[in-house]
């Protein structure tokens, strides 16, 4: 079984990928205060329809988060982009449930912002997160069920409160992928029952993984994030010995 690596360090800048924070560019229509990171691929290819991740960091980070988790999730299958939330914390930043209109308009101006730096598919978006980042992640995803390939959290516990199942036709048909650690205290198994219990009788289409961990990002969850999009992408599933490397429960 392979051994899980946690996410302590940022990355080196001696690679390919954008490694600058960027502030909102001057004459646009984002917001004045858009912060964000951008992810580019390995060898980009400006003939080929790139899938888009957008990601929300966790608790006290930022944008740079993205540069972070990207060569562990893939460094050739995606374009990404990470802005930075709105609310200050300590050592970083974070989400706010009270202000989902806020972090809805951050995440359609990453999509903006990267369509018109990229060659993206307006059909392969994804949109996830870490702990409060992945719990905004699928607020955003559920109010727009339609503009999103699949919505994905780490971490992040589902969405209480203002409605978020209030598309639940709609939301139905967006794939959502949720890992968690058999030790976490941000989203304890009680607290992941309860969104079983909740999945199930929405009739949404499901991923649930579990890991042996707490609260920690692992590199293991982002190998898997990566093969969950691609099977999503190419609408193949992938083999059960890679699927399965630390437990399915669907």
């Amino acid at each position: 079984m392979n051994r899980m690596n946690t996410l302590a360090e940022p990355l080196t800048s001696n690679s390919s990928q954008d490694q600058i924070c960027y502030p909102s560019p001057q004459n646009s229509n984002l917001a004045k205060d858009f912060h964000y990171s951008v992810f580019t691929p390995l060898h980009y290819e400006p003939n080929y329809a790139y899938p888009l991740l957008i990601w929300l960091h966790g608790p006290q980070a930022n944008e740079r988060q993205v540069q972070q988790i990207m060569p562990h999730v893939s460094l050739r299958n995606f374009v990404s982009i990470g802005p930075r939330a709105s609310i200050v914390a300590e050592n970083g930043f974070s989400w706010s449930p009270d202000d989902v209109a806020g972090a809805e308009q951050l995440v359609f101006d990453c999509i903006d912002l990267a369509s018109s730096r990229f060659n993206v598919s307006e059909q392969r978006i994804f949109l996830g997160g870490f702990q409060c980042g992945g719990t905004m992640a699928l607020r955003v995803a559920l109010r727009h069920p339609d503009k999103f390939s699949g919505m994905l959290t780490i971490g992040g516990p589902f969405p209480t409160g203002n409605s978020p199942l209030v598309r639940i036709q709609q939301a139905r048909q967006t794939p959502l992928f949720v890992a968690y650690g058999n030790k976490s205290t941000t989203y304890p198994m009680n607290a992941v029952c309860n969104d079983l219990r909740l999945f199930h009788a929405a009739g949404m289409v499901v991923n649930v993984r579990q890991y042996p961990c707490g609260d920690d990002l692992y590199t293991q969850m982002l190998h898997d994030m990566n093969i969950w999009m691609m099977e999503q992408v190419n609408g193949q599933p992938t083999s059960p010995g890679e699927n399965n490397l630390y437990g399915r429960l669907n």
